[in-house]
């Protein structure tokens, strides 16, 4: 629960509306708006946005003084700190207004057994974190910073291991058991990240044995279901009917998805059938069926709707109140991108529903490939920027009158 003292504010079919930039942006100092703004419209530059990773990974690899720079800009807006320590400024004020913060220790690209077994102990400290507080609902993992991506590709593919590989595949499901049973003890959910498609099978059999496992008297561990992959609504409703016939409760985080671009091209150059959606209705109506099964089998699921999309946030509220469903119910959260779709994540809060935001963190140079990913993200989804931009002009506009 993320406040002992969060009442639902509206009454039951009350107005809900995107719109209101007062509330979307009540935290933020005229300054903080301002930064907001300029870096939206840079990266609004799909040109600025494709020679910026390369530019300033050289500038930072050569030692030049940009990392305090890109900290008092673009880190300062999507990321809480890099510390788990240095977060508590930001956890604090999303807190005021009734939204959780989700940690997410954001450092990506490590190799090395050493890189994997400190990104297990962050994540437990998360965790821990967590317990201690009520405004951290979630605690978050991605399986590839626990251990190699090409061995999950191998293991994913079904090839024969080494007796070496075989035994850092281990190492890695133990990583998985230990952040599991740790959330279990804590009592405290634990999030899965959903990656690409050529590793996500073990992914979510790591996922499904620790649901089984862990998931016994509520959601504890959610896999992430990328519903722009034209399989993924069977997949989800296959582990809710295995929940029902096994006993055990899925968690699941939905979401549209991540790395649209990579598996396109990836299937055309390897000759297979792209796992993606033919089109972005296709992926729209997945995800909308995905809110509604759900719905449906909320005696075994606990789900969070991790979406930026206004429709289909606006059809689970709605829904909510159509079925009777309290607001506040513990089973069901909204979430976004710390830094991204304000408009949605305070106005849902105002109305009395979950809400938690993604808080990543960790060293600046460290989390660039998230931040440069979140750039990118941002330019290939329609109007994603542009409906940014202009919510923080119309703000802008409102508090100069």
């Amino acid at each position: 629960m993320i406040s002992p003292s969060k009442e639902p504010q509206f009454i039951a079919g009350s107005s809900l509306t995107f719109d209101n930039t007062e509330i979307a942006f009540r935290s933020k100092s005229n300054a903080e708006l301002n930064r907001a703004y300029w870096l939206f419209k840079i990266i609004s530059s799909n040109f600025l946005t494709k020679i910026g990773p390369p530019v300033t990974n050289f500038a930072l690899n050569i030692g030049l003084p940009i990392a305090g720079l890109i900290k008092k800009t673009i880190f300062e807006h999507f990321c809480g700190g890099e510390t788990i320590a240095g977060c508590e400024k930001t956890i604090q004020q999303l807190a005021s207004q009734h939204v959780g913060t989700i940690l997410d220790y954001s450092v990506e690209g490590e190799e090395s057994e050493q890189a994997f077994d400190h990104v297990l102990a962050e994540t437990i400290r998360t965790i821990e974190r967590a317990q201690k507080d009520g405004n951290i609902p979630f605690s978050v993992f991605k399986v590839t910073g626990l251990g190699r991506f090409d061995l999950l590709a191998k293991v994913d593919a079904g090839e024969t291991l080494t007796e070496t590989e075989l035994a850092e595949f281990d190492r890695i499901k133990n990583r998985v058991e230990k952040i599991c049973e740790r959330a279990y003890q804590a009592d405290i959910a634990v999030l899965i990240d959903a990656e690409h498609s050529w590793v996500q099978d073990t992914i979510d059999d790591l996922a499904r044995d620790m649901m089984r496992k862990y998931n016994t008297k509520r959601a504890i561990v959610h896999n992430t279901y990328q519903l722009y992959r034209h399989d993924i609504l069977a997949a989800l409703k296959a582990d809710v009917y295995l929940a029902q016939t096994d006993n055990f409760y899925v968690g699941a985080k939905l979401v549209r998805g991540a790395y649209m671009e990579i598996e396109r091209e990836r299937a055309e150059k390897m000759g297979y059938p792209s796992p993606i959606q033919p089109n972005k209705e296709a992926a729209d109506n997945d995800y909308n069926e995905a809110i509604h099964f759900c719905l449906d089998n909320l005696d075994k699921i606990g789900f969070m709707a991790g979406t930026h999309n206004e429709a289909s946030s606006y059809l689970l509220a709605k829904e909510l109140d159509r079925r009777g469903i309290a607001r506040n119910d513990q089973r069901i959260y909204f979430a976004q991108l710390l830094g991204m779709s304000d408009n949605l994540s305070f106005n849902l809060s105002a109305a009395g529903y979950n809400v938690a935001k993604y808080m990543p963190y960790g060293p600046v140079k460290a989390v660039m490939p998230y931040l440069f990913r979140r750039a990118q993200e941002n330019t290939s989804v329609a109007g994603q920027t542009g409906r940014e931009l202009s919510l923080i002009m119309k703000e802008k506009k409102r508090r100069k009158n």
